[in-house]
């Protein structure tokens, strides 16, 4: 007699081995071996590339063992079809035996949604229009769709681009004086897909002749001809040199062509007979054509370059922080800076120098270097304050850029004396400047309500030109506090101690490059 458990009792139980159940009926042992398939499994054994003897892929082995002692199914997807898989643990027997449950129509969309208020319609996998919901007749007789009867072919490969596509971007087509957009989803469980449908005539149509539209309407076929054109267009086709009945260049319609099939607002500018069109291009699918609205915006332009050239303008006085103030309405701006960096930059000997040279030379020479000097003022992220006849100021330090101020400062120092150099290598004019600097507290703040300035105060700024006056040509003299915000970066050359107009005895340096001495 055989006793349960007995190995031999696996083989000679028939009721073991449910070969004639319908559905699927599989064992696997405690890792995974699969010992036991039913032909109804074979959808799943196919799937997985599993047959007796193999193991299972670790995953599915483990997920079902977990099933198993937690008394729940799991569901497997193999390929269109999706199983529920009871795993039953014979603890006696050593096995597990898995009873599979094909669900693949639970899994599906309802089969006949007729109270949905939205055209619905479903396909074959060939195109064979199988059904069609109470809402999507209209769309069915306005295309001529049939049940029983294949979808025209072009509509198909339009579908199947627009899905593969994968942008939710509908297909749109015409019939009956209607356009639908059109949209698939595959329902694979089941071997057919829904095709959802919508009436957007309404939304696509627009007036159909805007002879009293003040602004310029051109209506183009998909080949580029004009098919119409209101009267406000008249400088459009004349600057194009086209007219009703002729192709606009090919330039242009492949740019509207690229507009259309973007589906965005975006507008394209041209320029006809002087004046600055905007266009856009709206695809009337209906009925087969595009219409270009023109908009002339030449004023707004021009306003535009105005303001433009009145913020170049202002920004050439103002610092860009400061007429930000200005514009919102502050009156009165003074502002203490704690620490601020001065340079004054002057030309020695300007006065013998100009009465060598004529007036267009002197203003020449001096627009030049001061364009330079200018170009590296900006270039550091420091502000230009003025120019006093020969002499140029600049400042580091003011918001919104105050770091390393007195190192940005300098550099831009040691390059004026560079580019002073050039210069008259360049010209062979004898052209030579004198730098100084200083470091301390200032007062910034704007001047004037007609010509006003933005400028700084203090002993700061004194002392800063008394380091220049007192200089020594293509040099760069320093106070004090200069020299300890500077050394260990840059290498100078103590002068010693000179007396100072106004502030009597000062001990300065010259400095002399980046690096340690």
């Amino acid at each position: 007699m055989t006793r349960i458990g007995d190995p031999a009792a696996r083989l000679d139980n028939p009721n073991r081995f449910p070969d004639e159940n319908p559905n699927p009926v599989m064992r696997i042992t405690a890792d995974g071996e699969l010992i036991y398939a039913n032909p109804a499994s074979d959808p799943i054994v196919t799937y997985l590339e599993v047959t007796p003897g193999d193991h299972l892929p670790h995953e599915v082995a483990a997920d079902l063992q977990r099933a198993a002692a937690e008394g729940r199914p799991v569901e497997l997807a193999c390929g269109h079809r999706t199983f529920s898989l009871l795993p039953i643990r014979a603890e006696d027997l050593g096995y597990t035996t898995i009873y599979g449950t094909d669900i693949s129509a639970r899994k599906a969309v309802d089969l006949f949604p007729d109270r949905n208020p939205y055209p619905v319609m479903r396909m074959t996998v060939d195109g064979v229009l199988t059904y069609a919901n109470p809402a999507s007749r209209p769309i069915a007789d306005a295309m001529g769709f049939v049940i029983g009867q294949r979808l025209p072919a072009d509509l198909l490969e339009s579908l199947r681009i627009s899905f593969e596509a994968g942008e939710g971007e509908p297909v749109e087509v015409t019939g009956a004086g209607r356009v639908f957009a059109l949209h698939c989803v595959p329902i694979p469980e089941l071997g057919f897909t829904n095709v959802y449908g919508a009436d957007v005539t309404a939304a696509r149509a627009i007036t159909k002749f805007p002879d009293q539209n003040p602004h310029p309407v051109v209506r183009i076929d998909p080949s580029g001809t004009i098919l119409y054109a209101n009267p406000a267009s008249a400088p459009v086709l004349r600057s194009l040199r086209v007219s009703v009945g002729e192709r606009i260049g090919r330039d242009l319609a492949d740019r509207i062509d690229e507009m259309t099939r973007a589906g965005t607002q975006e507008t394209l500018e041209c320029e006809w007979e002087g004046r600055i069109y905007s266009l856009m291009a709206v695809a009337v699918y209906e009925y087969g054509f595009t219409n270009l609205y023109g908009t002339d915006i030449t004023a707004t332009r021009q306003l535009e370059q105005a303001h433009a050239e009145n913020e170049r303008l202002l920004l050439n006085i103002l610092p860009a922080s400061i007429a930000e103030r200005l514009r919102h309405g502050e009156m009165l701006i003074a502002d203490r800076v704690d620490e601020m960096t001065v340079l004054f930059a002057d030309i020695v000997a300007f006065s013998q120098l100009s009465m060598k040279l004529g007036p267009a030379e002197l203003v020449q020479m001096l627009n030049g270097i001061f364009s330079t000097f200018d170009d590296l003022t900006e270039e550091h992220g420091l502000e230009k304050i003025k120019t006093i006849g020969d002499a140029y100021m600049v400042v580091g330090g003011l918001a919104p850029n105050p770091e390393n101020h007195c190192g940005r400062v300098a550099e831009v120092g040691l390059e004026m004396i560079a580019a002073t150099e050039r210069y008259r290598a360049e010209t062979g004019t004898d052209l030579h400047i004198r730098v100084g600097m200083h470091v301390g507290p200032a007062v910034a703040g704007v001047v004037g309500l007609k010509k006003f300035i933005y400028d700084v105060w203090g002993e700061t700024v004194n002392t800063a030109s008394r380091m220049e006056s007192h200089g020594t040509p293509d040099r760069i003299q320093v106070t004090e506090s200069t020299y300890e915000r500077l050394r260990g970066r840059y290498r100078f050359e103590p002068r010693g101690s000179i007396e100072v107009r106004g502030r009597g005895p000062m001990n300065t340096y010259y400095l002399v490059g980046p690096g340690v001495a």
